[in-house]
């Protein structure tokens, strides 16, 4: 089958609740755009060690994402915040205008526009920043309000900066994330997490829905239980969607085109192993379509995480991809 619409185009029509022509493959970290002082991921993704916006320390020890360097969390008190947690000084330096235009005067105009809109990384995962893991979930517990005024300090940031994004960039997706789950749950319970949480995410949403920007969540781990909630929202996909913590055929049936599962293939699971064979592995390829590309709402999104330079990494993620260039054009007419 000849494809006509752009991975752009066709991307977007999944978003938007329609039939694609073919299946979409994830794009939001490949076609990010935005200054790079506030980046998520600042200067180049190899660097081994930066520090974000508001002054923590990030290092990358895995080739799979930053954490905070372990011992040097910028926040001990939650109480104290108001005197550690302040205005990026690089908001009032960036010339979002000549910024944008920069970035955006040689970019092919097929490749999509995603934006993330949040300084260093969702709410939660801010709070886990500052404090170290142990005493953001003890904050959450102990001082609620100050966990709120917090967070909501970085809110009106995030919107600030979402208002610059869609005025300069005139984005096609937000793409927001904040992992607060782990594999066998959330780490918040849902009465926290509708507490505290959600009118965060819901704002910060609402600002790029209305300005006709489609809107994709990251969370990783067992999130099927908050999955209503990012729907109520006005999110449009979930990603990445993994098979191992979630039932995503009945999640699939629940919502239907109304969120759109990116994802659907366990990175981590048996394709990982050196043992598993590639025509097993392809047949996980096309056992995923299946299961969740008819009838729309899907994007296949799948690489098996290590380094990037490993040869085993490389083969096997290239089998995965060559599997689903194969499959992708039979479901749809």
């Amino acid at each position: 089958m000849a494809a006509h619409l752009s991975a752009k185009e066709n991307y977007l029509r999944m978003m938007n609740g329609e039939i694609p022509e073919y299946v979409p493959g994830m794009v939001a970290f490949e076609t990010g755009v935005g200054p790079q002082p506030i980046s998520l991921f600042p200067g180049e993704f190899g660097a081994l060690e930066f520090v974000d916006p508001f002054g923590v320390t990030m290092v990358i020890e895995t080739k799979s994402g930053p954490i905070p360097k372990p011992g040097e969390f910028i926040l001990e008190d939650i109480t104290k915040w108001r005197d550690v947690i302040k205005r990026p000084a690089v908001l009032d330096e960036i010339d979002w205008e000549l910024t944008a235009h920069r970035e955006l005067a040689d970019r092919d105009p097929d490749l999509m526009k995603t934006v993330w809109g949040s300084l260093s990384n969702g709410y939660f995962m801010n709070l886990t920043y500052f404090m170290g893991f142990d005493n953001a979930l003890i904050a959450i517990m102990e001082e609620p309000e100050e966990v709120k005024a917090l967070l909501n300090f970085v809110l009106e940031l995030n919107l600030e900066i979402g208002e610059k994004y869609i005025q300069y960039y005139k984005p096609d997706m937000f793409h927001f994330g904040d992992d607060i789950a782990h594999e066998r749950a959330t780490f918040v319970s849902e009465p926290v997490f509708l507490d505290i949480f959600e009118p965060l995410w819901r704002k910060q949403v609402q600002l790029y829905r209305e300005a006709g920007v489609v809107a994709e969540h990251h969370n990783c781990g067992a999130f099927h239980s908050f999955v209503p909630h990012i729907v109520n929202m006005g999110f449009q996909s979930w990603n990445p969607a993994q098979p191992t913590y979630n039932d995503l055929p009945k999640i699939k049936e629940t919502f239907g085109r109304k969120l759109a599962i990116v994802g659907g293939f366990e990175s981590n699971g048996f394709c990982a192993l050196p043992e598993t064979s590639d025509e097993e592995v392809r047949a996980e390829v096309r056992r995923v379509l299946d299961e969740l590309a008819p009838d729309g709402g899907f994007a296949f999104g799948a690489f098996i995480m290590g380094a990037m330079d490993d040869p085993f990494i490389i083969a096997r993620n290239g089998l995965i991809q060559d599997e689903f260039e194969k499959n992708r054009y039979k479901y749809y007419n």
